[in-house]
């Protein structure tokens, strides 16, 4: 089933959703910001002795909390454009239906009617309107620090920051983090303000109780109990994907809002719901406090997040992977690409080392590596325990700032291969044929100027090579963790897995879809080859 990230639904789309009540439901991932349009069987061990009986009440702690959080609301300018009957450039989509169905003349008649200023064609444009957000936040610091989701200010010209006494106080903008969701405002008040502090995620059990404080749907501070459901959760919003999953209610507008446990602290910001209809089912999804406090720091002194960078990209280890590189467990994360001038690079990883350990953390799967590394200290210098050649091996690596994409793809640059065209050549067990690196080739498959390697210019129907997905154009930049050149290399190094009693070969592919290892099973040499 396929999930989206929704932020909200303006007032069209609630009307057409109430038109269309009746449509089954589809399960969603969507943001907990409201936004509205305005005009302007085997006997199981004793459980543990509870270190905590379940409150009679929570409304001594919600009363000590609930003057920290405040309701959020940011709007931003935008044109309402005119358009004639049935729409017209940049005006609001019309949901694709056949042509000349009725559905879509219904759409279209539905908008033309409700589009602010619209009247017909040749009308002057429409006036500007405010959308707004809203959403929740919690205080920080008394000298006026609220820490909120980025998605709820995102876009923003004016953020609007409203005290449980309805003090009404204008913010700015401190930083914000994109990527992990995070924002920092600030506000200047006339005392100080009640702030809470974060506590230490890492400590909340399965199982615990938390309180969720929030804005829902506009309404004003609302309170909302429950447990930990679920750590470590990964609904693939970003590459630092942790989050604590919870059964508290948490519904549109409670994005940016505290998770507390029992002793008042935040373990979480409340960012993301999973629903079928827009509203709580008991499935929310809030940030880490430990990975949250160390952002909200670092926009607050730099305005802007300092993760660390390693300059490294990485696949999951799979059995094959592992047994093909002689690891016993298939766990750390496979170097399948190393950055050149990046720490990695200065540090001599290479392709095809396994990071178990950074930092003497260890690297359970390719998904812990990039939230350890971002958690580090720019600039510090840290241990990698890797394994290489068949055996452990320690480097030393310094950590510099995370650069920007753009940054990274000027980065990512080669030299240039030689120009050799040769007759394809089998090699044996694998069902491929290759050739070394032409321009016919480059140009036939369309590689880059600088790729370097061979290329598989066939793949035999059956053939071990076939069943991993390789085909014709693929390039095989590393076989066995050795660079190859010629089709004798390839060759040279299958041979050598063979005569180590291997299952499967591992190889470094370059394909249209990117780099990748592959492990390829060996098949016994007098299995037909292609052609």
């Amino acid at each position: 089933m396929g999930h989206r990230t929704i932020c909200g639904f303006n007032r069209q789309e609630f009307e057409m959703m109430r038109l269309f009540r009746s449509a089954p439901a589809r399960a969603a991932l969507l943001c907990a910001t409201a936004v509205l349009a305005l005009p302007a069987a085997s006997v199981l061990p004793a459980a543990p002795a509870i270190a905590r009986p379940a409150p009679d009440s929570f409304a001594d702690l919600a009363a000590k909390l609930l003057p920290a959080v405040v309701n959020i609301s940011s709007s931003q300018s935008v044109q309402a454009r005119n358009n004639g009957p049935g729409g017209g450039p940049g005006g609001p989509d019309v949901p694709m239906f056949p042509p000349g169905s009725p559905f879509e003349q219904f759409f279209k008649d539905f908008l033309n009617r409700n589009r602010p200023g619209q009247r017909g064609p040749g009308d002057q444009p429409a006036p500007e309107r405010r959308m707004q957000s809203l959403g929740s936040g919690f205080i920080v610091d008394p000298s006026g620090l609220v820490v909120t989701n980025n998605h709820v200010i995102d876009g923003a010209d004016q953020i609007t920051v409203t005290l449980q006494d309805n003090t009404t106080l204008k913010a700015e903008l401190v930083g914000r983090d994109e990527t992990g969701d995070i924002a920092l405002l600030r506000v200047k008040p006339d005392k100080p303000l009640p702030a809470v502090s974060f506590g230490d995620s890492d400590q909340a059990r399965v199982g615990d109780w938390v309180l969720a404080i929030g804005n829902p749907f506009g309404l004003g501070g609302s309170v909302t109990a429950g447990i930990v459901s679920a750590r470590g959760r990964n609904i693939h919003q970003g590459p630092y994907d942790d989050f604590i999953q919870t059964d508290a209610a948490i519904n549109r507008g409670n994005s940016g809002g505290p998770l507390f446990n029992m002793d008042g602290q935040v373990i979480g910001i409340n960012t993301a719901i999973y629903s079928p209809s827009g509203g709580s089912i008991g499935i929310g999804f809030s940030i880490p406090a430990n990975m949250a406090k160390n952002i909200v720091a670092q926009l607050r002194d730099y305005g802007h997040p300092r993760r660390g960078w390693l300059g490294v990209k990485i696949q999951q280890v799979t059995p094959d992977i592992a047994e093909s590189l002689g690891l016993k467990d298939a766990s750390g994360a496979l170097v399948a690409g190393v950055t050149d001038g990046g720490p990695a690079d200065k540090a001599k990883l290479r392709n095809g080392d396994i990071i178990l350990k950074f930092n003497n953390q260890d690297v359970k799967d390719m998904h812990a590596l990039p939230r350890i590394v971002a958690d580090s200290e720019v600039g510090k210098e840290v241990p990698l325990l890797v394994w290489r050649d068949g055996k452990q091996v320690t480097v030393q690596a310094t950590l510099a700032e995370k650069p920007d994409d753009a940054t990274l793809a000027a980065a990512d640059q080669g030299g240039k291969s030689k120009d050799t065209a040769t007759k394809p050549t089998a090699i044996a067990g694998l069902g491929v044929k290759v050739a070394p690196m032409s321009q016919d080739l480059k140009d036939k498959y369309q590689l880059s100027g600088d790729q370097k390697g061979v290329v598989i210019t066939d793949v035999s129907p059956n053939s071990p090579a076939a069943d991993r997905g390789l085909k014709p154009g693929d390039v095989i930049v590393e076989v066995a963790q050795a660079p190859v050149e010629t089709p004798a290399d390839v060759q040279k190094q299958v041979d050598a897995v063979r005569k180590s009693e291997r299952k499967s070969v591992l190889m470094f592919i370059q394909s249209q879809d990117g780099v990748r290892f592959i492990p390829v099973p060996l098949a016994a040499q007098k299995d037909k080859q292609p052609g």
